[in-house]
């Protein structure tokens, strides 16, 4: 399995910043930062993931969210205390400079020894196009400049050939310019001249990821991406998911194997099930009732009054939760389970209502992760903890030790960076 934690400040829960023991400024500390990426390499992780946003968290009056701390302040004091883990840093294609971009990664690249990688996101936003002072561009136009985007960057790292920086102090040649050459990009987009002033970083371009469930975010994926953090709530979903990816991957002339796909998995995690439950439970007291029914409510555009938390969402609001914003994919895995009339709104919401979310001790959830990972389903997952680092320690203490017996993963680090913790070239 290929596994990143996904560091959302606090934890998953929205209430994990409220819970006993949590530090409720964690998100602007680097030294929680810190002490999750050094929990990660003790479980011996592949990467930590840091997702990011552009605008400020529309329900910050009760919960955190995410998108705190640029990635650019704390990777390089998470990569300085660590040794192997790697960094995925979440960048947005729409509102950066590719340049700017393929710059900042690449030095990140370099000082961590190659332990970086880039989540690249198109944004949707309208709140960071403002910030930007720029129109949003509509999701075809902004999924083209994102393919174009990565092209650039792929062409800027690749621009040093791998013998252009020999520092050779007896001959006198730091750099030979004859191997260093200008890409002369002039696209839709972007006219970019090169070569970028940085050569070859360790692994020579970092782990590209790219989370788009849409049709235009699974061909970009299938283009360029090395891992696709996916969302799904079915098996039988994600198996197919999963199947459509590696189609493309393969009509675009690249092997399927080459691209890991990962779905989002919030774990709640105790000694035993009961335990478990009951540690859920005690997050959501936290959050009044009317409170988390407005916050879901909001999530689809819905009359908070017309539902309740102990029935199911009305049959005639579920069209109107269908065509509301947002995400494409995490729309469509929600909806999945707003039309399961066995589920009340409370039990959508602890399901994850996105990312799905699995409850239990150690072995429920390495029971879980096992039996997707066989089905087919994933290749691994991106975790998301209820609450750091509790949540994590228990997962590293926990699930780990399960996952490695069974052979599912790796009993120590074997390889030097990101891209080789994950199997490709």
């Amino acid at each position: 399995m290929r596994l990143n934690v996904n560091l959302l400040p606090s934890g998953a829960h929205p209430m994990a910043w409220r819970s006993a023991g949590a530090d409720p400024r964690a998100c602007l500390s680097l030294a929680h930062h810190i002490e999750v990426a050094r929990l990660a390499e003790q479980g011996r992780f592949d990467a930590v993931f840091l997702a990011d946003q552009l605008s400020i968290n529309a329900g910050i009056a009760e919960t955190p969210g995410w998108g705190w701390l640029d990635p650019v302040t704390v990777v390089p004091a998470m990569a300085a205390a660590t040794r192997h883990v790697g960094f995925i840093m979440t960048a947005s294609t729409t509102f950066s400079s590719p340049y700017a971009l393929a710059r900042t990664i690449a030095s990140l690249d370099h000082v961590s020894g190659g332990r970086i990688g880039l989540n690249l996101v198109t944004t949707m936003a309208e709140a960071a196009a403002a910030n930007h002072g720029l129109p949003m561009p509509p999701a075809g136009e902004r999924y083209v400049r994102a393919a174009e985007f990565a092209a650039v960057l792929d062409a800027l790292w690749h621009s040093w050939q791998p013998d252009a920086f020999p520092t050779d102090p007896a001959a006198g040649l730091f750099a030979d310019p004859t191997r260093i050459h200008p890409i002369g990009h002039a696209g839709p987009h972007f006219t970019v001249r090169g070569p970028l002033q940085l050569p070859r970083s360790p692994q020579t371009r970092p782990l590209l990821v790219q989370a788009g469930g849409s049709e235009a975010g699974r061909a970009l994926a299938a283009r360029s991406a090395d891992a696709v953090f996916s969302v799904a709530q079915d098996r039988d979903a994600a198996v197919a998911f999963r199947a459509d990816i590696r189609s493309r991957a393969l009509a675009a002339g690249r092997d399927p194997d080459a691209v890991a796909v990962l779905p989002g998995l919030i774990t709640v995690i105790a000694d035993t099930d009961a335990a478990a439950t009951v540690r859920l439970q005690t997050l959501d007291e936290l959050e009044p009732p009317s409170r988390r029914l407005a916050r879901f409510a909001a999530r689809f555009g819905l009359d908070p009054a017309r539902l309740s938390l102990d029935r199911p969402v009305p049959d005639d609001l579920l069209d109107q939760a269908a065509a509301s914003g947002g995400s494409s994919g995490f729309r469509d895995a929600s909806l999945g389970l707003l039309r399961d009339r066995r589920l009340t709104v409370a039990e959508a919401i602890r399901h994850g209502t996105a990312h799905h979310m699995v409850v239990g001790g150690a072995g429920t959830i390495a029971d879980h992760m096992q039996d997707w990972f066989e089905a087919g389903a994933a290749d691994g997952f991106n975790v998301m903890c209820d609450v750091y680092p509790k949540g994590l320690q228990h997962f590293v203490d926990g699930v780990m030790p399960l996952l490695r017996s069974r052979g599912l993963t790796r009993h120590d680090y074997e390889t030097s960076t990101l891209r080789q913790h994950y199997g490709v070239s």
